[in-house]
């Protein structure tokens, strides 16, 4: 269980280990219907892809600059999920 830095949200993260599930395609595009990410604010949007990426998350597309507003990326770890980073441009 992760929570917030300002202590109002939690997010749980599970890996089921039984049953087995059938899977769905890890290789899948983030705009797959379903839940298929989850977006996370950042700061430092460069510093963490570094981090993630050497713990086996790799980029999917580019980190894009989204009129003035965000920094943007999905990031694919290694189970298959997309994160969502966005970093606020100030």
């Amino acid at each position: 269980m992760m929570r917030a830095p300002d202590g109002h949200g939690r997010l749980e993260l599970i890996k089921y280990h039984t049953p087995p599930g059938q899977g769905g395609d890890p290789g899948a595009p983030p705009n797959t219907p379903g839940i298929r990410h989850i977006v996370f604010a950042v700061e430092g949007i460069e510093d963490i892809l570094d981090r993630l990426r050497s713990h086996g998350a790799e980029l999917v597309g580019e980190l894009v600059r989204y009129e003035n507003s965000y920094w943007l990326c999905y990031v694919r770890g290694p189970e298959g999920i997309i994160i969502e980073l966005a970093e606020q441009i100030k």
